[in-house]
């Protein structure tokens, strides 16, 4: 069932928006060589602090059974490892990427987003992956303000990044978001039988989490067994990027940038 937010509701989500994006911009700032994720664990939380904002990554549930929740309030992907890494005191090294996935809720009201960040100078190939994936959220979002449903988006997303050479990762998929992280629809980033079969309307009050995941190598991913960590098969570099977007009259809606 997608319950639709009033413009109201959408203005709340636009404050724990803006709380994310601040956090984000912390973490960039520590994008250099010998900095940790951990290190950009504890900046997000202090944002969060400042805030008032309740994390929603930490404490969250693991779907692995006997495996512990999510320890920390940001998900810290570095290279292949695709999604939900776990923060530690490695020093990031010239030439990795990693992938910051971030959320909270201000007010009752959710907001979720991630970014690749490239730590000192990275390889071409390495940085084109980036800029493809920063792109294919880009272009979805624009698409959403002229199509009707959520397939034809996701097949513009899927094209594009077949177009670049790259794979669309398609075990992880973006998601409703409201009162809580995760909401229905699911919002795949490819067309499938299952979306056509129960495609998404793109109507004004609908808010997504638009998060695509692309790969340099195969598309095919593991989890490792800390029960969190997801990595390619081929362990070659991945990117994630990720904005909480609401359909307004007027188009899409960013929720998660700085500035309006």
């Amino acid at each position: 069932m997608v319950r639709l937010k009033s413009p109201r509701e959408i203005t709340l989500m636009r404050d724990a928006g803006r709380v994310v994006a601040k956090a984000l911009a912390e973490a960039r700032k520590l994008a250099v060589p010998g900095a940790t994720t951990a290190d950009m664990d504890e900046a997000v939380a202090a944002v969060f602090r400042e805030h008032d904002a309740q994390p929603l990554f930490l404490g969250y549930p693991c779907s692995t059974k006997g495996k512990p929740p999510f320890p920390a309030v940001i998900c810290s992907s570095v290279n292949e490892h695709v999604v939900h890494g776990i923060p530690n005191k490695r020093p990031l090294r010239e030439g990795d990427v990693v992938s910051i996935d971030t959320g909270c809720k201000v007010g009752g009201w959710c907001g979720d987003s991630a970014v690749t960040l490239a730590i000192g100078a990275i390889p071409p190939d390495v940085q084109k992956l980036l800029d493809v994936t920063s792109e294919t959220l880009a272009l979805a979002i624009r698409a959403m303000g002229r199509c009707r449903y959520w397939s034809e988006v996701a097949s513009l997303m899927e094209q594009y990044v077949k177009s670049q050479g790259f794979h669309v990762i398609e075990k992880f998929v973006g998601h409703g978001i409201g009162q809580d992280m995760h909401e229905e629809p699911q919002v795949p980033n490819f067309v499938s039988k299952a979306l056509r079969k129960n495609d998404i309307r793109l109507e004004p009050g609908i808010v997504l989490a638009v998060e695509p995941m692309v790969a340099m190598g195969t598309k095919d991913v593991r989890t490792l067994d800390d029960g969190w960590t997801v990595e390619t098969k081929d362990r070659r570099p991945s990117a994630h990027f990720e904005h909480t977007i609401a359909m307004t009259p007027e188009g899409p809606r960013v929720l998660t940038l700085l500035e309006d």
